[in-house]
């Protein structure tokens, strides 16, 4: 018998040692004391030895799970010994199991749910490295020519400067955008809060997106007339940039011809809803999780012809939350998409 072997019946061996020293025991009590071996005398024996061998099994099985437990937690960290303390140890095995599957479901979820991260963060600097090497090296192409001669072309100079110029613009616009993001991950952009009047911040990006929306004969619109002033708590700077990402991105990603539509609405007693609604290609099902990730596409080709950095959905998202507010998306394919955002009402509106 090998080692290995022995070592798997030492825990039996020494149990039956115990039992047989109480067996013992009681036979020597028995001749001892010279007990009748009537009824009530082997009963009250049976008895007594019935309960010692229940005790030491019990507590002889208690320390060897518990032991061998441990030692697997030490050894492959799959379970949490806190989680599961010395009095939670009990001899039925089949509670026993389902509470170990309960924590090996549990770390499994979470394995699962790191390699999902992974994925996401090889994907996140797939898309940075493209997003930043196109301008590189546009910029670095043009200076390259420049240098081999073309330089002394004034025409082309010109053209070719201004072109390596748009290229560090882009460059400039992503750093900038990422910055941004940084900062709001890590809870460290200033919200400058006060009220303001949200009518007039859709307004104003109905403005700046006009001549935008008219290229494409996209009309911008209210769902009604708002006569009177809708006024809302929070970092004015900041909503109108959401806002005018939302409607920006309604116009890029929505049809010719179609019609971008925002409404203010009352939502509960200390709440506004604002939506932007579209009529244009609608968006997947499957793309909505996943829609608020920085550089996440729907367009799974890489087409950057509708331009911008990608983060503009992502900022947004960090932006309302920020505010402590929530955003929301309903879409349907072929349809058109909402979204959608909370905002506080001023306190003198309620």
């Amino acid at each position: 018998m090998t080692s290995t072997s022995f070592k798997s019946y030492v825990f039996a061996i020494i149990t039956a040692v115990y039992i047989g020293a109480i067996m013992a025991v009681g036979l020597f009590a028995v001749f001892y004391f010279k007990f009748q071996f009537n009824t009530l005398a082997i009963g009250a024996l049976a008895i007594v030895s019935l309960i010692l061998c229940f005790f030491i099994i019990q507590y002889r099985v208690q320390k060897y799970i518990y032991r061998r437990l441990k030692k697997l937690y030490d050894n492959v960290s799959i379970l949490d010994e806190a989680s599961f303390p010395d009095e939670n140890i009990i001899t039925d095995m089949g509670t026993l199991e389902k509470e170990v599957q309960r924590f090996a479901a549990q770390k499994r979820s979470e394995v699962e749910g790191l390699r999902i991260t992974e994925g996401y963060r090889k994907e996140f600097m797939g898309n940075i490295a493209h997003e930043l090497k196109t301008p590189l090296f546009t910029v670095q192409g043009y200076i390259l020519t420049l240098r081999d001669g073309a330089i002394n072309d004034i025409a082309v100079r010109d053209k070719y400067l201004q072109r390596a110029n748009k290229g560090v613009e882009r460059l400039i616009y992503l750093v900038n955008d990422l910055d941004m993001i940084s900062k709001l991950e890590v809870g460290d952009l200033h919200l400058d809060y006060d009220h303001f009047n949200i009518i007039e911040v859709i307004k104003n990006t109905f403005d700046l997106l006009e001549m935008k929306a008219n290229r494409k004969n996209v009309t911008l619109t209210f769902d009604k007339e708002y006569m009177e002033a809708v006024y809302v708590n929070g970092d004015e700077e900041r909503i109108q940039q959401v806002v005018t990402n939302l409607v920006d991105n309604s116009i890029k990603y929505g049809k010719k011809k179609g019609t971008t539509e925002v409404s203010v609405q009352d939502l509960i007693q200390n709440k506004l809803l604002v939506r932007v609604t579209d009529n244009g290609e609608g968006i997947e099902e499957d793309h909505l999780p996943r829609l608020f990730e920085r550089f996440y596409r729907v367009d799974k080709t890489g087409n950057r012809k509708v331009g911008g950095s990608g983060l503009g959905l992502s900022i947004v998202k960090h932006i309302i939350e920020a505010h402590e507010e929530k955003i929301y998306v309903e879409s349907e394919n072929g349809v058109g998409s909402e979204f959608s955002f909370t905002l506080e009402k001023a306190e003198e509106l309620y």
